[in-house]
């Protein structure tokens, strides 16, 4: 009897589109606050957005406008900043 395959739950990367396993990528929430930060458990409440664990993707995601796309609204030059900082902590 074969056994089931479990299948692995893919996200979008904002930063380059790269359809990527959700463990690889970090998430970017919303809270229903307006607060935006790392999600690193995937647990936060609020809206989510995916990148890539790689300062490069962020900064194109930021260049792009993807975030304020993801989580309609304009987001602070010093939470951009903060995003670079926790992600290069975390690497």
């Amino acid at each position: 009897m074969a056994t089931k395959q479990k299948r692995v739950p893919l996200r979008m990367c904002t930063g380059c589109g790269e359809m990527k396993p959700k463990k690889e990528l970090i998430r970017v929430v919303k809270s229903p606050e307006g607060e935006i930060s790392l999600d690193l458990t995937g647990k936060k409440p609020g809206r989510g957005a995916y990148v890539c664990a790689d300062a490069e993707c962020l900064k194109k995601a930021r260049k792009r406008g993807r975030f304020e796309r993801a989580f309609s609204c304009k987001i602070d030059e010093a939470v951009f900043s903060r995003l670079e900082q926790e992600l290069s902590d975390e690497g």
